[in-house]
């Protein structure tokens, strides 16, 4: 009896151990002659790369200015009386903004006014003493150190006349001071300062700014690799001298601009040099202080596109799978000129006529076998 059961047992698990081999088969595909397993092939869509006429697409951030910026500052010291304008308001060369308490920048000019009457009387007195020794020391009534006396007195008085009328100028000038008006046309800032508030012009904060924005520069960064790629492509591809932005909020503004030099050396700190993109803004959607995107684009005559999702990004490399013999994929690195769209511009590491993988990617290795479709690469925008 027990004889018995032990068989039974050992029958049991043999059952087990077969069936678990069975399925060890299965899943590893199936067992060659020489005792190694087979794995099975991982479908795979393949596009066969072609040459073709192209543009590369580069966006760097940029930042929006006026084409003239004014800090708006007091040139006077005094109690703020009145305000003009508004935030946000668009003045005319010349218009009136604000206007300091002007009551003292009066009175000096009274005061000026009185001291230059005061001095035009002491000239006049002095040109009669003047004219009253001259014929008596003709006469020799009088000696000749006395006529010295009164041309040096009538010299002095005259001098002090032309202080006085400098500074009957100099006050009215200060009093023109307490009216600031707008030196350029534009937009008006912000107005940190309130009525009844001291400014002086040795204030931080300006009491206004003003923005002229019937063009607006967009200032942007190139590294010095880019920079000189971009001096040898404008040569040759007038296109690259006007530039597109894309606005704050994604939309690409109507308007295209043309690029120059803004600065005549390369940043030692950051190893760049801006660039400018100056731009019409008849609308006034673009405003001072604001960013935006520098969209440029080169053409080129003849180029490899190849899907992003087909390339592989391991440590900052980039990869690809191309089909070898006996439908086994090779990992191939590439180098990437650019981008256009949702592609990516080949610089090398394959040629046209090299069939890439475009899914399954993240399945691949190296040496690995597939089963491969050819497919066109148009039917992946579709």
């Amino acid at each position: 009896m027990v004889k018995q059961e032990f068989k039974a047992r050992n029958n049991f698990n043999l059952y087990i151990a077969v069936f678990a081999f069975g399925l060890l088969f299965i899943s590893c595909g199936g067992q060659k002659q020489d005792g190694s397993y087979e794995q099975q092939a991982v479908p795979a869509d393949f596009i066969e790369l072609k040459e073709s006429p192209t543009t590369i697409v580069e966006t760097y951030p940029g930042t929006i200015e006026g084409t003239v910026n004014v800090d708006i500052r007091a040139q006077v010291s005094g109690y703020l009386e009145v305000t003009y304008v508004k935030e946000g308001q668009y003045v005319q060369k010349g218009q009136s903004l604000f206007k300091i308490k002007s009551d003292v920048f009066n009175e000096q000019v009274n005061n000026s006014k009185a001291s230059l009457q005061s001095a035009l009387a002491a000239q006049a007195n002095a040109q009669i003493e003047l004219e009253k020794i001259r014929p008596l020391v003709q006469g020799k009534v009088v000696s000749d150190l006395q006529l010295k006396t009164a041309q040096a007195q009538y010299d002095a008085a005259t001098a002090q006349v032309a202080q006085a009328k400098s500074a009957v100028s100099s006050s009215q000038l200060n009093a023109a001071f307490a009216i600031i008006k707008a030196p350029v046309s534009g937009y008006i800032g912000r107005i940190p300062s309130r009525v009844g508030n001291l400014v002086t012009p040795s204030d931080v904060n300006p009491l206004t700014s003003l923005s002229e924005i019937d063009q607006v520069f967009v200032y942007f960064n190139l590294n010095e690799a880019k920079f000189i790629a971009f001096m040898n492509d404008r040569k040759t591809d007038a296109g690259m001298n006007t530039v597109e932005i894309i606005m704050a909020d994604g939309n690409r503004y109507n308007q295209k601009g043309q690029v120059e030099i803004a600065s005549g050396n390369i940043d030692r700190n950051t190893g760049t040099i801006s660039l400018k993109a100056i731009f019409s803004n008849p609308d006034k959607i673009l405003r001072s202080g604001g960013a935006a995107r520098v969209v440029l684009t080169k053409s080129l005559n003849s180029a490899i596109k190849l899907p992003m999702a087909a390339v592989k990004d391991i440590q900052d490399k980039f990869f690809v799978y191309v089909l070898a013999d006996s439908n086994k994929v090779a990992m191939k690195a590439i180098e990437i000129n650019g981008r256009t769209g949702a592609d990516y511009i080949i610089k090398s590491g394959v040629k046209a006529g090299d069939k890439i993988a475009v899914n399954s990617i993240d399945q691949l290795t190296e040496g690995i076998a597939v089963q491969p479709k050819v497919i066109s690469q148009d039917s992946l925008k579709n």
